[in-house]
């Protein structure tokens, strides 16, 4: 009879064989504490909606007090980083823009402090970086209070009528590569990075974990197969799976979203498997760490949770800290979400995204090798 009612120390049995299970198994634990705390520190510290300090070229044809009075007051704003030695031609400007190196061009004309003086407004040309729709709001925004600051020392006495609304001089704002400012455009795109490192990472890092616990393990540790072998093996069906991923994306976002695809498809179609086989070696590798399936997941979790949030993928990857921004540098979504936007929104070629190319290389020769080490041709 006393089988069919709660007792306690029936109960107690039960907590107490939970908690040495758990102290035995280290890494789920670990990984209890430590994803929640990755949460608190990245939406705590690294997360931030407005950006500041972001490049911006000025090209100067003018150099009256005026001109010189606006770049300073952008200079000492927080939205604006001059600092850094930019291109001085409009051609290597716009340049710098279609890379992503710099993320604003502010055009000062010639005799612009001469028309300003004698009330003709002259045009200020910002040309911003809306790829990104959510990194330029708030500094165009504030581009237009620091134009009245600026001139504040300037417009006095004969000129302060200049004060006086409408501005002395007209700033026109040219968002390029999305000019409509559409957040689909920005998003779509990146999906394709997304899915793949979610569905890839987590599909191959339980590959060889679960021969471990099926114990066919054993037959291929028997066989002559070397350890490179094992991993390319496993890698490359998943790439074929990976190019129809990517498909299904391409063809939802011309024909459903209508995103601009300005660039070349073969050419992103020929770099995505770099991509792919980067999170492919990451799942992989995974596999040969964890004891069974469930560490398999948790550690493709505590991976994939840091790649959507320090890539610029869901937040302006320029708004984080310079430590969270070094961190989601080592990230392979990092690199692969400007190759992705940039040939479809851009037109960029393979010189523009070059840089990102060998960082992908180098991310893949890394973790191939970290895989191939921990790869054991005997059962531990």
């Amino acid at each position: 009879m006393s089988l069919h009612r709660f007792t306690w120390h029936r109960f107690a049995a039960v907590v107490r064989k939970e908690f040495i299970q758990m102290r035995r198994d280290r890494m789920t634990f670990g990984m209890m504490v430590g994803i929640p705390f990755l949460q608190l520190i990245l939406f705590g510290f690294a997360i931030n909606t407005d950006p500041h300090t972001l490049p911006t070229v000025v090209v100067a044809n003018d150099t009256s007090p005026m001109a010189r009075s606006l770049v300073g007051a952008m200079r000492a704003s927080e939205y604006f980083d001059l600092t850094r030695p930019g291109p001085q031609t409009d051609a290597e400007a716009r340049q710098a823009l279609k890379r992503g190196r710099v993320q604003f061009i502010l055009t000062i004309p010639e005799h612009f402090g001469r028309d300003l003086v004698q009330g003709i407004r002259p045009a200020l040309l910002l040309e911003a970086d809306a790829s990104d729709p959510m990194a330029i709001g708030n500094a165009v925004s504030a581009l237009r209070g620091i134009m009245d600051q600026a001139w504040e020392r300037d417009l006095q006495g004969p000129l302060d009528y200049l004060r006086r609304p409408p501005p002395p001089a007209d700033l026109r704002v040219h968002r390029v590569f999305n000019p409509e400012g559409e957040t689909v455009f920005n998003v779509v795109p990146g999906l394709i990075g997304v899915i793949l490192t979610m569905t890839l990472i987590l599909i191959t890092a339980l590959a060889i974990t679960r021969e471990k616990e099926r114990g066919t393990m054993e037959h291929l540790l028997a066989s002559p197969v070397r350890p490179l072998e094992v991993m390319t093996g496993k890698i490359v069906p998943y790439i074929v799976v990976g190019y129809i991923q990517i498909v299904i994306v391409l063809l939802a976002a011309r024909f459903i979203f209508q995103v601009p695809m300005v660039g070349s498809i073969p050419l992103l179609l020929i770099l995505a498997p770099l991509f792919m086989a980067c999170n492919l070696a990451v799942g992989i590798t995974f596999s040969t760490i964890a004891r069974n399936q469930l560490q398999a997941v948790q550690m493709s979790f505590f991976f994939f949770l840091p790649s959507i949030l320090l890539s610029g993928f869901m937040f302006p990857y320029r708004g984080m800290p310079e430590w969270a921004q070094a961190v989601g540098a080592l990230l392979p979504l990092t690199h692969f979400l400007p190759i992705v936007r940039g040939i479809l929104l851009k037109g960029n070629g393979l010189p523009e995204v070059l840089p990102h190319v060998w960082a992908l290389l180098v991310f893949l020769a890394v973790i191939l090798s970290i895989g191939l080490k921990r790869y054991r041709q005997t059962l531990d």
